[in-house]
């Protein structure tokens, strides 16, 4: 059991909470140790059981973005994801603003939700990809910095990647996309993060566009 990821599942609709749980325990990969359907008791459950990782529905009574919140302060160690409905730009704002390290939509696959979460538990952040181009976009109008690309030392291949992470494209996409395998392309997204001065992948976006901004 040490080597499972130990987590907790987070939403007031028991059926599809019971639905995501039995998907995680038989993956092999997961230890539900709690369920949750309020933010009392998703709080409640955390600090009894201290686990590597949350599953947050973003509608949940009490409020989502206010457990996630929460737990932020009270356990900071915890990884939140959100698994939510919504595509409103500013839950997912808010969302980050939390430090939810994930914001997946619930029509994600069974098996597309456990790799996005094993990926968060190794320090990959996630949003669903057309959400964050979204996000790219609405951010354009902030790109003040007058910074240029060529002032980070990216090489061609970096730079690349880059711009196909500012499409919005995901790790597995940008990998198909330029004949490299999901590996390789991780390796460069953290070569491109240290280079950028960002901690995760969705800021690497944010700073790609707003570079693009300024030629």
């Amino acid at each position: 059991m040490s080597n499972l990821i130990s987590i907790i599942v987070v939403d007031d609709h028991p059926l599809f909470r019971e639905g995501v749980v039995f998907s995680l325990q038989e993956s092999d990969l997961f230890d539900v140790v709690a369920q949750a359907g309020t933010q009392e008791d998703a709080i409640s459950q955390v600090e009894k059981h201290l686990p590597d990782m949350l599953l947050l529905d973003i509608s949940l009574p009490g409020g989502g973005i206010e457990t996630a919140l929460e737990i932020a302060k009270r356990a900071p160690y915890v990884k939140v994801v959100m698994l939510t409905v919504s595509e409103q730009e500013q839950d997912v704002q808010s969302a980050l603003r939390a430090q939810a390290r994930g914001y997946v939509l619930k029509g994600v696959s069974s098996d597309e939700l456990i790799k996005i979460l094993v990926d968060v538990q190794d320090g990959v952040s996630y949003i669903t990809p057309n959400l964050a181009a979204n996000l790219l976009i609405r951010s354009s109008g902030d790109a003040k910095n007058g910074n240029k690309i060529e002032d980070f030392d990216l090489n061609e291949r970096e730079r690349q990647i880059l711009e196909k992470l500012s499409e919005g494209l995901s790790n597995k996409e940008i990998a198909d996309d330029i004949y490299l395998s999901e590996k390789t392309v991780k390796h460069y997204m953290t070569n491109i993060m240290n280079k950028l001065h960002v901690s995760n992948r969705v800021q690497a976006a944010i700073k790609a566009y707003e570079l693009s901004r300024n030629p």
